[in-house]
């Protein structure tokens, strides 16, 4: 059952006026991620993927993360939009956070711009940001939105919400 979504203010986007299949748009902002005391992203080439329901999922370039921060890790998923997803684990300063980054390596058509990019769980970081302001994880544990004071919801990852 469809939940009845919160109304937008000014400036602000519903997640239920997001299309599926999902869209994916460049963000004209900064992002940081932090993780184990260390800044290990500050770039401004992001790109964001919107789906029904779901807070954006900031993908950055692999290349934007200090060196040696990006492991691959094992096992994978599928995304009946954009392909095969690989997992990474982020290590600084002494921290490890297993599978917490995950990219499309072959996406599928129309989700070429994910290529060489990967986006970051932000519940495991010790901080994500979008444009200066700290992310709030998207709620449950499979997903990987950002929550900012610019989107709406209510959003899938409660519990109660698979069914959406």
């Amino acid at each position: 059952m469809r939940p009845t979504p919160l109304k937008p203010a000014p400036g602000q986007e519903s997640v239920w006026d997001y299309p599926r299949p999902p869209r994916v748009e460049r963000v004209d902002a900064r992002v940081t991620i932090e993780l184990g005391g260390a800044v290990i992203v500050d770039t401004g080439d992001v790109v964001r993927v919107l789906e029904t329901s779901h807070p954006p999922v900031y993908y950055v370039p692999v290349a934007a993360f200090a060196p040696g921060v990006v492991v691959p890790a094992s096992g994978s998923s599928f995304c009946e939009f954009k392909g095969s997803a690989s997992y990474f684990d982020l290590a600084a300063g002494g921290t490890v956070a297993a599978r917490a980054a995950w990219g499309y390596p072959n996406s599928t058509p129309g989700f070429e711009s994910l290529v060489g990019r990967i986006a970051v769980y932000a519940r495991p970081m010790d901080r994500c940001t979008v444009g200066g302001e700290v992310v709030v994880p998207q709620p449950g544990g499979f997903y990987g939105g950002w929550i900012t004071s610019s989107v709406v919801g209510p959003f899938k990852g409660d519990p109660g919400t698979m069914g959406w």
